[in-house]
């Protein structure tokens, strides 16, 4: 089962807490993460790994951590659900969308181990919670290194998946780039995968003999970079879910990147089971709350343009700019938000639709 379509109504809800707190509090818990990547990825599964490491860090022998890579989206995260369960696991967390309907299935066969789906919106026990990151902030400022960056008006983007996590993705990257510089063009492949390093390497080469010169992903491996790499310079991008930091890679091709810091909200959860404050939860943190950050931009970036980023970053945090601010149209003409008015969660989460200037459809 790959990601499906987030629905609008998923956004009722947001950061509320229901169900009750579970008042008893644990003197060790048995904490346990479900990745869809290795642990090697670079990217999205090393970051969540990161946060996993940071619970036993912060706790030490009060709790044990156990986890499962590659775990495919389907029947064989129900089975690793299900064993994960049986062998005491107190708190499972499914880092992947698709691991949605068989995280509240088998909590539903489970009520005493709490579950924790990543990127989700179905909440169908009291003993399923989920939680996201706004990754569309980091997106916003992407968009508007790139736009400034771009020597042929042509940026490149690798998307994983059509659901709204992604393309709300690609439009913030769009219209940041836009606005930066109004002569840029947005060109997407679809690689239809999470990690794999081969395809996404044959994404960013298509883009690069499109002409495009930066290249955003929403994949999980640093293929992109390496490919960007063989280009002397000609071609930039991004770290993605996670630093990517690589000294051969900097101070270009990866001129910054988006982080997801997970470590926060693992060890908030897990102290919480501890200390019989536990509630269900529905959590959408950003730039603000330190889940989403922003990597260091190299001094490949003017100072200028870094500068101007920085206080886009700075401006997200501090709740005065939003990214998706008014006027803005759908792609074919439509208006979507008026002037100053900033986009509901519950058409963030439900966005289906790509803003006015993409070229191209959506895949069905």
């Amino acid at each position: 089962m790959k990601r499906r379509n987030l629905l609008a109504t998923a956004a009722m809800g947001l950061l509320l807490a229901s169900g009750g707190a579970f008042a008893q509090g644990m003197d060790k818990v048995k904490a346990c993460f479900v990745y869809v990547g290795p642990i090697g990825d670079g990217g999205w599964t090393f970051q969540h790994h990161q946060g996993a490491l940071a619970v036993q860090e912060a706790y030490g022998d009060k709790v044990e951590i156990q986890w499962q890579e590659n775990v495919p989206e389907g029947a064989d995260a129900e089975r690793v659900l299900t064993q994960m369960a049986l062998g005491g696991c107190n708190i499972i967390f499914t880092t992947s969308f698709g691991y949605m309907d068989a995280t509240n299935a088998i909590a539903a066969k489970f009520p005493d181990v709490k579950f924790e789906h990543a990127t989700g919106y179905k909440r169908e026990h009291p003993n399923v919670s989920t939680y996201n990151a706004r990754f569309y902030e980091g997106r916003a400022v992407q968009g508007h290194i790139a736009g400034k960056m771009t020597k042929t008006n042509k940026i490149g983007y690798i998307a994983s998946f059509p659901i709204p996590e992604v393309i709300m993705g690609i439009n913030s990257y769009y219209l940041h780039a836009k606005k930066a510089n109004p002569n840029v063009e947005l060109s997407i492949v679809w690689a239809f995968t999470w990690f794999d390093p081969a395809k996404e390497a044959d994404a960013a080469k298509a883009l690069i003999d499109q002409g495009v010169d930066v290249i955003a992903s929403h994949t999980d491996s640093t293929a992109p970079l390496a490919e960007a790499a063989k280009t002397n310079g000609a071609v930039i991008g991004f770290g993605q879910a996670s630093d990517m930091a690589i000294p051969e890679y900097m101070p270009t091709p990866r001129v910054s990147s988006i982080i997801d810091n997970w470590a926060p909200y693992y060890v908030k959860r897990v102290g919480e089971l501890m200390d019989g404050t536990y509630a269900q939860v529905d959590s959408w943190a950003g730039i603000k709350e330190g889940e989403v950050e922003i990597g260091m931009i190299t001094d490949a970036v003017p100072e200028e343009v870094k500068a101007e980023a920085e206080a886009m970053r700075d401006a997200i945090a501090a709740g005065t700019y939003h990214p998706f601010t008014g006027p803005i149209n759908k792609q074919d003409g439509s208006p979507w938000l008026a002037e100053g008015a900033t986009a509901p969660d519950g058409d963030l989460l439900g966005m289906n639709f790509y803003v006015e200037g993409i070229v191209g459809d959506i895949p069905q």
